[in-house]
């Protein structure tokens, strides 16, 4: 049993992603304490349950102390076992979680399946704190794709927080074997484009936040608009190019100008930097890049405490060793040379 401390480094809920996402793709037992010591609500939350006791259901997997607030756990999976399943994070507790940080978990476990899976997960796919469902669309999935999977989002219906009730569709093939990635050059900003969006909110809004968006990017940027349904109120302003995706959400009292600025401020810090890979992104395919074939580089605009811990966690389950440049909170590099994930 590989016993590993919640509290480390960052200590929120991604080493328990990874950790539990790294156990069923290497069959070994883990054994998770401290869970999200890091945060002001330690320990599960709605979300984190959803996706411990999803994971636990593809994987058969042995599995105790998993409940809400719960500090500890141990998961022993028993196989990878591909299917349709659906999975509500407002089931156990009224909850806006992320669908994306679920879906992100599930993810690089059912690539090595043997056949397709089709997941419909529910919960809020637009809310603070997470990559909202529109970045898994247009950014880290096309990411994964260069890497060699195949997969396939629906947004098909928006969950705001509080509310959430959101839905998306995730559609999986196989990928036994994933290839390394050079991602080194800087995006320009003509490949990027934008999302103004809202749901029962007034059409200016929309109009507003698009408006916005190219005062503050480029007026040339071709922006979509978007009358979203879905559960509750919210505005949404999304930049997005290859390897990086900005986004900012709307709340109450802050105008639509505020949103989109927010956004646009972003995209132009990143482009600032000449990295390859904004932050986000570095940190959720470093796990890919470990299980592939070859040696991946990638720079980004800044080593993150997220990124870093999430490197650790890594490196408790694979034989690889990071290679990074830089200190963190700036911009840096990153090395691995993978080990090609069918031969664990």
């Amino acid at each position: 049993m590989l016993v590993l401390d919640g509290s480390y480094g960052e200590g929120g809920g991604q080493i328990l992603r990874t950790a539990l996402a790294l156990a069923a793709l290497t069959g070994k037992t883990v054994r998770l304490e401290n869970i999200r010591a890091g945060r002001d609500r330690p320990g599960l939350r709605p979300q984190h349950l959803t996706a411990v006791q999803a994971l636990a259901r593809i994987t058969c997997a042995s599995l105790t102390g998993a409940d809400i607030g719960a500090t500890a756990l141990t998961f022993a999976p028993r196989g990878i076992f591909p299917g349709s399943y659906t999975f509500d994070v407002a089931a156990t507790q009224s909850s806006a979680g992320s669908v994306s940080l679920i879906a992100q978990t599930l993810l690089p476990v059912l690539n090595r399946a043997e056949s397709p899976s089709s997941l419909i997960i529910r919960g809020g796919t637009h809310v603070p704190w997470s990559p909202p469902a529109h970045y898994l669309s247009a950014v880290f999935l096309p990411a994964l794709r260069e890497m060699g999977t195949v997969a396939g989002l629906d947004i098909t219906r928006w969950g705001f927080y509080p509310q959430g009730g959101g839905e998306i569709h995730l559609r999986l093939q196989p990928a036994p074997r994933l290839k390394a990635v050079t991602w080194t050059q800087s995006p320009e900003l003509p490949h990027f484009q934008g999302l103004s969006a809202a749901a029962n909110l007034p059409p200016h809004v929309v109009r507003r936040q698009s408006q916005s968006l190219r005062r503050h990017a480029e007026q040339s940027l071709p922006i979509q608009e978007e009358f979203a349904a879905g559960r509750g109120k919210g505005s949404f302003a999304f930049l997005w190019g290859p390897h990086a995706g900005f986004s900012a959400l709307g709340a109450r009292g802050k105008p639509a100008e505020q949103v989109a600025a927010e956004a646009a401020q972003e995209m132009k810090t990143f482009l600032a930097t000449q990295a390859a890979v904004d932050r986000h992104l570095a940190d959720q395919i470093i796990l890919y890049a470990a299980l592939a074939e070859g040696l991946s580089s990638l720079t980004t605009e800044c080593l993150t405490s997220h990124l870093l811990t999430n490197i650790w966690v890594v490196e408790q389950f694979l034989p690889v060793k990071f290679e990074i440049s830089g200190q963190m909170g700036e911009q840096g590099a990153i090395r691995v040379r993978g080990v090609a994930g069918s031969e664990q």
